[in-house]
């Protein structure tokens, strides 16, 4: 079953399907070392890659396992990043929160508030019970968003990455339903 991207609006962002015309703000994105320095795979150096992230974000939401969002300033329309719920599988009502956004977005809650209209999104449109999130354990700044959002640190992958020669831990959240509700 394929899903269809939404398009949200917060007070300050748009979230919407990622189009051809994002290839080199994603590029800039994930070639920057210090935007990636966390992340589980090296800066791309290729722009081509660009082209391939495109394309694996609309083939998620053709095989229905999840939807990528590009996340956009309202007030200008700047990249700021993108938000993704992946892994979606039906059965058990679970999917996985993704996102990364621009050194210029850092800072100003960008990533929070997208990530909560998009975890809305999922609980309503999706039915979500649980959504899982990982982070490295150095990120403290990916893990104040996720706690924020009211996700429960559940516990630690031991290196479980290997990026160029660094190994780095992992931390597990996740954050279930009824705790979204309450919030």
């Amino acid at each position: 079953m394929s899903l269809s991207t939404p398009s949200l609006s917060t007070e300050r962002l748009l979230l919407r399907p990622v189009a051809d015309t994002d290839a080199d703000a994603l590029f800039a994105l994930h070639s920057d070392a210090h935007v990636l320095r966390y992340w589980d795979s090296p800066p791309w150096t290729e722009p081509q890659r660009a082209q391939r992230f495109i394309a694996a974000s609309r083939q998620l939401a053709a095989d229905g396992s999840g939807v990528r969002v590009v996340v956009d300033r309202a007030d200008d329309g700047a990249f700021l990043g993108w938000c993704v719920l992946s892994r979606w599988t039906p059965a058990y009502r679970s999917a996985a929160l993704g996102y990364c956004f621009t050194q210029a977005g850092w800072g100003h809650g960008y990533a929070t508030e997208a990530a909560k209209a998009l975890l809305q999104w999922g609980f309503d449109s999706l039915d979500l019970n649980r959504v899982q999130a990982e982070t490295d354990t150095r990120n403290t700044a990916s893990a104040r968003v996720l706690e924020k959002l009211g996700f429960v640190r559940e516990g630690t992958l031991r290196e479980d990455c290997v990026v160029d020669g660094d190994v780095s831990d992992s931390r597990v959240y996740g954050l279930l339903r009824r705790e979204w509700n309450a919030s």
